[in-house]
């Protein structure tokens, strides 16, 4: 996942889980209008820790991936 796309990511499992944007902002411990922000895009100076709680309360994490091949699968991705 690129970093623009994550916060239409949170939105999306926000939304899936029948949460609305101050319950989880307030499970996050940060504000509606941040927690807004993030979803569209505007990140800010949102640090990873506050990335990570918000994941967190949705049941996701954040994963690292290599860039290396520039976007291009590689043999293990295309089986």
């Amino acid at each position: 996942m690129k970093l623009h796309e994550i916060g239409s990511e949170i939105k999306r499992l926000r939304i899936q889980k029948n949460l609305t944007q101050e319950e989880l902002a307030t499970k996050s411990g940060i504000s509606r209008v941040t927690l807004g922000k993030v979803e569209r895009g505007e990140l800010g100076n949102t640090s990873v820790k506050t990335l990570d709680i918000i994941l967190s309360n949705l049941n996701q994490e954040i994963e690292f991936k290599s860039n290396i091949g520039f976007g291009l699968p590689n043999l293990d991705e295309l089986k």
